[in-house]
């Protein structure tokens, strides 16, 4: 008789076992997940994001902002290290020491080739499932910024830019995020 062998649940302390090696290593529901390295176009767009991002939180005190590696705690076996991420001044509680213990109130992923269809839905899914109220997506290949915002359970998207479009999204409504500037646009 043939069994099926036992599934290994993997934890956050198994997580910060591993190498440091230039991978991106995340935990879903258990599951180890491996990325190289990003590209320079997704580089650029996340320091160029995070240099807006940054500026208007810290002027009006609403919170911090985190750029990866940023481990985020979702659950004791669901560990994502987003690309970017907003907590509020509010929920400053789930800031610790080595990482972010919950959900943050916005999470921002840069997609890759190599990266998307996961960005798109099963990071998608499990923001959702952790009730992260602000995901947004970047598509540097596209020149596109999604957001989505959590209602009922469920992202629903309320804003999308494109190009050199400007974009105004959720949990910052007084911001206006010019899109050349989050491409680099502005410095050619």
């Amino acid at each position: 008789m043939v069994t099926e062998p036992e599934r290994v649940i993997l934890t956050y302390e198994d997580l910060i076992a591993l190498p440091n090696d230039r991978n991106r290593y995340e935990i879903f529901e258990g599951e180890l997940q491996v990325t190289a390295s990003s590209n320079i176009s997704h580089q650029t767009a996340v320091t160029n994001l995070t240099a807006i991002l940054v500026a208007h939180v810290r002027a009006r005190r609403l919170g911090w902002v985190f750029t990866a590696p940023c481990d985020v705690l979702l659950s004791d076996i669901t560990v994502v290290e987003p690309d970017l991420l907003f907590v509020s001044r509010g929920r400053r509680r789930i800031i610790v020491p080595r990482h972010i213990r919950g959900a943050p109130d916005l999470v921002v992923e840069v997609l890759s080739p190599s990266t998307a269809e996961t960005d798109r839905q099963v990071k998608s899914q499990l923001y959702a499932r952790y009730q992260v109220a602000n995901y947004w997506r970047l598509d540097p290949d596209r020149w596109e910024l999604v957001a989505e915002a959590l209602d009922d359970g469920v992202y629903r998207q309320v804003a999308v830019g494109r190009e050199s479009q400007t974009v105004v999204a959720p949990p910052f409504p007084e911001l206006e995020i010019p899109l050349a500037q989050v491409w680099g646009w502005d410095q050619e």
